[in-house]
Order: structure tokens, then sequence, then C-alpha cells
């Protein structure tokens, strides 16, 4: 099992950044691998990724979330076996510290390579560039969910 954890500071408010990441359907807007995402209610998530050249589909669980502070999820099946977490700090009123944690199991020889070689660090590094430049860019969030899910 490969763990990354990676952070960014964005100027923007606690939620601001919270709300964006819960709008999972925007995430290839600005994570390069994710194809595209389908919510199908509060917790459920369909994944379509293309990771070094493969396509990929699986579906993810909310495990918990909790406004301006957290969302967790897990994997439940598919291609793809990982878990994670994003928690959000506020600095001031008009920034964030966005702290991403992947845990994740790299499949068939070309993803272990990579995680041998920091691939997933370096992409989970660009992707919270390209969510920085993306939210502060637009100034405001895309759409919120301030539901709360226990921890399960």
């Amino acid at each position: 099992m490969v763990q990354i954890i990676e952070t960014i500071d964005v100027d923007v408010p606690v939620s601001t950044a919270y709300n964006q990441w819960t709008q999972f359907e925007s995430f290839p807007s600005f994570m390069d691998e994710v194809v595209s995402i389908t919510q199908r209610d509060d917790t459920d998530l369909h994944w379509k990724v293309k990771v070094a050249g493969a396509e990929r589909e699986f579906d993810a669980q909310v495990t918990e979330q909790h406004p301006d502070e957290r969302v967790a999820w897990r994997s439940i099946g598919g291609d793809t076996e990982h878990a994670g977490a994003v928690t959000f700090h506020k600095l001031s009123d008009a920034q964030t510290r966005v702290t991403v944690q992947i845990d994740w199991e790299p499949e068939g020889l070309l993803e272990k390579a990579g995680s041998l070689l920091g691939a997933g660090q370096h992409a989970v590094k660009k992707d919270l560039k390209n969510f920085k430049e993306f939210i502060e860019s637009r100034g405001a969030e895309t759409g919120e969910w301030r539901g709360d899910v226990p921890r399960d």
C-alpha cells in the first residue's frame, strides 16, 4: 500500500474550498487523471480514471464528511483499491490549507514502477495546484453540499 500526503494553501475562505471539494462531478476540471465522476447519492460515487494510459472504473463511498473540516472516502469495488481524506484548515478569513491523504494499492507492473518513482505523489501535487488555480480564478465555488456524514 502506498501513502501520499500533500498540502497546499489556497487564497479563498475555508467554506469556499470545502464547498468546491463537495462538487465531485467537477473534479475532471482540475484532476488530470479523472475522466468523470457520477454522484449517485449523498455518499455513493462512480469514478472513471485514466492512470498510466489505462482506463479504470470503480465505485467509492464517502465514509465521513463534516462541513468546512473533512471529506473521507474509500473505494468499494472495481479496478482500483484506495481510500483517503481531505482536510480543510482555516489559516485566515481568506486563506485555507487543504491537505490530501491517499492510501492506494498500485495495480500492474506499470503502476507499481510509477509508484516507486513517485508518480502518484507528483499527480496529487499537480492536482492540488490545479485545484488552487481553479478555485482562486473563480473566486467562488461551483456549488456546495453542506450535509454531514458521520464516520462509519
